[in-house]
């Protein structure tokens, strides 16, 4: 019985069967609804926004999120397989979805109050409310305790004031999960979109993610009252425990871009002839596109055992960054080399691999660059920190 060639160790048989039922959904969405649109959508800069109401239909949106608030209750394996197909078709439709899942809806979820559940959920997954995650800031970076935006107490309100940078969706969004500096420890704000002094300006000339919403965002005397801040948590923990939950989600995503590009190289190789045979036939070729299975697979049995974990409870944020650099290294790389395979007509968009190029050198640098998860994973082995 021939090997699956983007499953060589049935990595699938590893699966529930909801599981497969919601990759083969998330699967066939890709295929038919991204995949036709998204080489132009990257060419013009545009995200394609008229796909975020299938994209909620499918229950996409804050999926593992409990159904009473309208969300679909999936475990962390079914998360990380809808980043993965999500992904095959571009980064910037999966990060659409982390950013509001795990990033905006999570926060709500896991800080907020019963009533900020009740308000704000049911409308994010249906994907009425579009949110966005404020915490990076222009000096701040991989330094998020470096943070300049800062709100005070004002009667029943708080005074925002400060700015961030590089907000997937922000431009986008109807609210902004905002994390700012407090005489309490840093706190979490839900800034509504029209609020006196918010403002968000998308940011142009990008080379990646040019499917994605990419935005700068200002406070100045932002008035937001007291009954949107995230109540049941203060300081770096609340950030950054939302980091770990789309960290893991990008653990997943990058499997589906290397997948892309392998699928297309592994086609193109076979009806490409040179030297009186099909590339496919030369070692060369083989054994690059061998090294691509390898790696993949890899990464395949590695955010499997993840996920996991989390579903059991017992996922440490170390494991995620192990992970997120193994495998966001492993999908640019492939996708490189896959353009390399493809010659010349590699560079244009007709083809997926620049496109997947492009975009996974964004995925490897935010939610924590590769150098932050070594270091993560070296304080890890030794008990020191090298920050």
């Amino acid at each position: 019985m021939a090997l699956h060639p983007y499953d060589l160790y049935d990595v699938r048989s590893l699966l529930t069967e909801e599981e497969r039922a919601v990759q083969d959904t998330v699967a066939r969405f890709t295929d038919e609804r991204v995949i036709p649109i998204i080489g132009d959508a990257f060419d013009q800069g545009r995200f394609p926004k008229e796909l975020v109401g299938e994209i909620a239909e499918l229950g996409l949106l804050g999926s593992s999120l409990p159904e009473k608030y309208g969300c679909a209750g999936l475990n962390a394996v079914s998360y990380g397989l809808i980043c993965q197909e999500l992904e095959r078709g571009d980064s910037g439709i999966r990060s659409f979805v982390s950013v509001q899942s795990s990033l905006c809806m999570y926060p709500i979820y896991a800080y907020g109050s019963e009533e900020q559940r009740q308000r704000w959920l049911p409308d994010m997954a249906a994907g009425k409310v579009i949110g966005c995650f404020g915490l990076t800031e222009p000096h701040g970076g991989s330094d998020p305790a470096n943070m300049k935006t800062n709100a005070r107490r004002d009667g029943g309100d708080w005074i925002l004031n400060g700015s961030k940078m590089w907000i997937t969706n922000g431009n986008l969004a109807d609210i902004a999960i905002v994390w700012a500096q407090t005489d309490e420890g840093i706190q979490g704000f839900i800034v509504e979109k029209g609020m006196p002094g918010f403002a968000a300006q998308e940011i142009k000339h990008k080379m990646s993610l040019r499917a994605s919403v990419t935005s700068s965002l200002f406070f100045d005397n932002v008035r937001v009252p007291d009954a949107n801040r995230l109540p049941n948590v203060k300081g770096l923990k609340g950030p950054l425990g939302c980091l770990t939950q789309a960290r893991y989600g990008i653990t997943w995503g990058p499997i589906g871009a290397a997948i892309a590009c392998l699928d297309e190289v592994l086609g193109y190789t076979k009806e490409r002839i040179l030297f009186d045979r099909p590339v496919a036939a030369t070692q060369s070729a083989q054994i690059k596109m061998a090294e691509m299975a390898r790696r993949i697979t890899l990464a395949q049995l590695l955010v499997v055992q993840l996920g996991r974990l989390k579903d059991a409870g017992t996922m440490q944020p170390a494991q995620v960054s192990l992970a997120k650099w193994n495998n966001c290294r492993m999908a640019i790389d492939i996708a490189r080399e896959c353009r390399d395979l493809l010659g010349g007509a590699g560079i244009t968009t007709e083809h997926a691999a620049i496109r997947h190029a492009l975009n996974l050198e964004s995925v490897i640098t935010y939610e924590g660059t590769e150098t932050v998860h070594q270091l993560v994973i070296g304080r890890e082995l030794t008990g020191i920190n090298a920050f």
